[in-house]
This record gives structure tokens, C-alpha cells and sequence, in this order.
């Protein structure tokens, strides 16, 4: 018997870990193996993390996972790499099936992250982290993008957003939708449309990216006119969305219409009571390593109080 599982090996799950490590909780956490990306979460996959606290100079994202992981480990958090296949929140203790057997817990932390949405192109995939990110106001500011032309492709809120915030370090950006519509709300799309940098490509859809070692432009269809145009560019940014790693779940969890869990405002309580939920998994909103962190924290606190109330502490 576990007093408390985390599942979940990015920010959230292994700042959760350290801190029920260090109140003698003896978390055990699974990483994962394949199911929704590498364990130690999207940070797996940025090159090198600018706005992380501590780090004047930056860190590499995987050096900054391994260091997190180490010092999850360092305080006795148990870690096995083993992916999740299903939960029971129906009776408790709670368990936790994966391949090796079924683990019970009084109390389980669920920080499994979001997966960004991908273009599913041969050269996104030679390009990627090569002048191709998933998150402008992680990879933007970067020295490679600073006063360059550089896209951003969706057409929603963070799209716009995103878009945005390039502006203050690009030379101009390009925001490239499909539809001849913006989804975002109005007041973003009047921003957008009346920012001196940015331009706005309605109806195009990214044929291919451009570039042999690091992305140099992009090669868009119309969708109306079926015409190709190319544009030279050093950085494209995909907005068109997250998916959040929530499908082992099996609905035993309330999630909002986007397919987050909803968590109590200000907390990480979910509506199962003893099952508490922190970053990506949970938030639309920021997606930002250390507001991941930061509700990992929050919830191996909450947690433990749980656990101490309900007498299995």
C-alpha cells in the first residue's frame, strides 16, 4: 500500500515528488515509457529554457529534467518507468494498473502534462527544434529569432498571443490561418489586424517546411485558389493547440470541454476527493514550466494534508 502515487514525470510531477519526498510520504512515481511523449514532459523537447528561474544564462530542457529527476530520487522518491494504462477512482484505496501489476494508493497526484498539437509533415519533423517550436514565449526571445521574420500558425486566442509576444524580438510576424476567419475573440484579432508587425495569411495551409540543417521558410497552399507561394522565414511557431494526457482516466474524472481537469480555483482538489491534479494537465491557460511546477508543489502540500486529516499519516 502507497500513502501517495504520482503519475507524472515533467515539472509538476516531479516537483510535487520532491516536496512528498522531503514530508516522508515516499511518493512512488511513474514516468511513463511512450504513452503521451518522453518521460520529463515537453521540456524533453526545447532546446533551451530562458525563463526558468535560477538559470541567468538559461538551461537546456533536458539538462533541467535530469536535474529535477536526480533530485526527486535524492530525497527518496521511488521512479519506474512504466507507462499507465488505467486508474480506479471508484473505491478506495485508489489504484493504478500498468505492466508490471496494480499498485494501490490512499492518494495519487495526477500531473501527466498536455501534448501540443503537431503538423504532421516529414520536414516538421526533420526541422523540429530547429527553428520549429510549439511555444513562442518559451523559444521566441531566443538569440536565433531575435529581429527575424518569423510565423505563427493557428488561428485561436494563443495563436494571437503568441504572435504577439514575438513581436517585441522579430522584425515582423506572420500569422497563418486556414480559414478566412480568425477564431480568437475579437479583441485579439483587432490587435492582430492593426499591429504594425504583424501580417496576417488567411486560407493557407503549410505545405512544407524549408531548410536543410535549420528552418529557412515555409511553403504554403492556398486553400481557396490552390496556389503555392513560399515565404522566407527563421522561425515558425505551431499554436493549433493541446491535447491533455487524460485518456487512462476513463471520464472517473470531471474535465472541462477541452478535456482538462478541473480543479478547484486556487487549489489542485479535483472532484474525486483524494485525487488531486497539477500543470499542463490542468491548466489551458499558462502551460508554463514553472507555473507546472508550482501547482506540483501545491498539490503534494494539499496532499499531505489530505493524508494527515483522513489518518494515514
Amino acid at each position: 500500500m502507497e500513502k501517495i502515487i504520482i503519475i507524472g514525470s515533467g515539472p509538476a510531477g516531479l516537483t510535487a515528488a520532491i516536496y512528498a519526498a522531503r514530508a516522508n510520504l515516499a511518493p512512488l512515481l511513474f514516468e511513463g515509457f511512450q504513452s503521451g511523449g518522453m518521460p520529463g514532459g515537453q521540456l524533453m523537447i526545447t532546446t533551451v529554457v530562458e525563463n526558468y528561474p535560477g538559470f541567468p544564462k538559461g538551461i537546456g530542457g533536458q539538462e533541467l529534467m535530469a536535474a529535477m529527476r536526480l533530485q526527486a530520487l535524492e530525497y527518496g522518491t521511488r521512479i519506474n518507468t512504466e507507462d499507465v494504462e488505467s486508474v480506479d477512482f471508484s473505491r478506495k484505496p485508489f489504484s493504478v494498473t500498468v505492466g508490471s501489476g496494480t499498485y494501490d494508493a490512499y492518494s495519487i497526484i495526477v500531473a501527466t502534462g498536455a501534448t501540443a498539437r503537431r503538423l504532421p509533415l516529414d520536414s516538421e519533423q526533420r526541422l523540429w527544434n530547429k527553428g520549429i517550436s510549439a511555444c513562442a514565449v518559451c523559444d521566441g526571445g531566443l538569440p536565433i529569432f531575435r529581429n527575424k521574420e518569423l510565423a505563427v500558425i493557428g488561428g485561436g486566442d494563443s495563436a494571437i498571443e503568441e504572435a504577439l509576444h514575438l513581436t517585441q524580438f522579430a522584425s515582423k510576424v506572420y500569422l497563418i490561418h486556414r480559414r478566412d476567419q480568425l477564431r480568437a475573440s475579437q479583441i485579439l484579432q483587432t490587435r492582430a489586424q492593426h499591429h504594425p508587425k504583424m501580417e496576417i495569411l488567411y486560407n493557407k495551409v503549410v505545405e512544407e517546411f524549408l531548410g536543410e540543417t535549420v528552418l529557412s521558410g515555409i511553403r504554403l497552399l492556398d486553400t481557396v485558389t490552390n496556389t503555392a507561394t513560399t515565404i522566407a522565414i527563421a522561425g515558425a511557431f505551431e499554436a493549433i493547440g493541446h491535447v491533455p494526457n487524460t485518456s487512462f482516466l476513463s471520464n472517473q474524472l470531471k474535465i472541462d470541454s477541452l478535456g482538462y481537469i478541473v480543479t478547484t480555483p486556487g487549489a489542485t482538489t479535483t472532484s474525486v476527493d483524494g485525487i488531486f491534479a497539477a500543470g499542463d494537465v490542468q491548466d489551458g491557460k499558462y502551460r508554463q514550466a514553472i507555473a507546472a511546477a508550482g501547482s506540483g508543489c501545491m498539490a503534494a502540500l494539499e496532499a499531505e494534508h489530505w493524508l494527515s486529516t483522513h489518518a494515514h499519516i
